[in-house]
């Protein structure tokens, strides 16, 4: 029998193997999730997308879990301040851990456990966070039944490990492909109701719902992005911060980014919410194009001011660096991004939707695609 230490190396050269396979999104959380269950152990799950600049979830697949209770899991991880929730998690500076660890041994403590957990027979839970090099790539919630036993520190630290390397793969995912400008194609129009259910949806809406359909079908009727934006402005106006937008970046089914905005009807939290979807800005992609070439936090600073026009003085000045360090930036931006140039770089980043982020600079001057 392999040592937990060789299972744990076999995990991380499977999860390395598959990051170079060319997958959608959903089957690529089909494959991880089918790799880690066997290792880790547990009895379902669900793996989620997400915004990699809010960290807002997006999109779900599921393993074994029913359909009913995905809107209450939306709104304990928005409105409560559970220990558990994945901005929790963030907070602690980990990237997993397991309800029981966290309470001691004593899961009723937690509010996800007693109003979610607890009433669909789990008694233990892992929770994840794919976050890497500034990205919020994405998250897994790992339930275990009564029987199965809690989560050790051990398999903590593993899943820690598989974290790293998940997210790692869902960097690709971040790359926006061509599509429509925003502004040249009308707005997606829909209304969720009160209790989170789809009231009306334009045809451009019902087009947009139908693309974004996810395998989990649940009584409202909306995936979970939708959701998600839809809560968040909720969550807003409970805490007083009604003006405060609820958005959200969302990878169409064709890797065009879209955006998402939701406010209130009425301004009631009770009430029902509006939601426009289109494709998002060049400024609304260029975060995720940053975050995706794995820049760091000065690279990415660095890289914006030139945006702006900015000049070597000018950045140096704004963010209190000498000029050569500026420079030092500025030439591992270009290595990263495979551009020779600000103006290369000014163009990959504003080009709405480029279909040549990522090409060397060769090829985008051969017009490959």
């Amino acid at each position: 029998m392999a040592s937990f230490r060789e299972t744990e190396r076999r995990l991380l050269a499977d999860l390395a193997e598959l990051a170079g396979a060319p997958l959608p999104l959903a089957e690529f959380f089909r494959q991880v999730n089918g790799l880690l269950r066997p290792v880790i152990g547990f009895d379902a799950g669900c793996w989620h997308g997400a915004d990699p600049v809010t960290g807002f979830l997006t999109s779900t697949v599921a393993d074994g879990l029913p359909a009913v209770g995905f809107e209450r899991a939306a709104r304990l991880e928005l409105w409560s301040d559970d220990s558990t929730r994945f901005t929790s998690l963030r907070a602690s500076g980990r990237l997993a851990h397991g309800l029981h660890l966290v309470t001691g041994g004593r899961p009723e403590r937690s509010v996800r456990y007693r109003e979610l957990l607890h009433d669909l027979a789990f008694e233990d839970e892992l929770r994840i966070n794919l976050d890497l090099h500034g990205g919020r790539w994405g998250a897994a919630a790992l339930m275990r039944a009564a029987d199965s036993g809690p989560y050790g520190e051990r398999e903590v630290r593993l899943a820690e490990r598989a974290a790293r390397a998940i997210a790692a793969a869902m960097r690709r995912y971040a790359m926006p492909g061509a599509g429509p400008e925003a502004g040249t194609v009308p707005p997606a129009v829909l209304v969720i109701g009160p209790t989170g259910r789809l009231v009306t949806a334009d045809p451009s809406a019902q087009a947009l719902l139908a693309a974004l359909s996810e395998e989990i079908r649940r009584p409202a009727g909306v995936p979970t992005a939708v959701v998600v934006v839809a809560e968040r402005a909720r969550a807003n106006a409970v805490a007083g911060r009604a003006g405060t937008p609820a958005s959200a970046r969302l990878r169409g089914p064709d890797g065009v980014w879209l955006s998402l905005h939701a406010s209130l009807l009425d301004g009631r939290p009770d009430g029902s919410v509006a939601v426009v979807a289109q494709p998002a800005s060049p400024t609304e992609v260029m975060p995720l194009t940053l975050l995706a070439h794995r820049l760091t936090d000065r690279e990415r600073e660095v890289a914006l001011h030139t945006v702006r026009g900015s000049s070597t003085r000018e950045i140096a000045l704004a963010l209190f660096l000498t000029p050569a360090t500026v420079q030092d930036h500025l030439k591992s931006v270009f290595a990263k991004t495979g551009v020779r140039s600000r103006r290369e770089l000014v163009a990959l980043l504003t080009a709405p939707h480029a279909a040549t982020v990522g090409l060397p600079p060769a090829a985008v001057a051969a017009g490959v695609r």
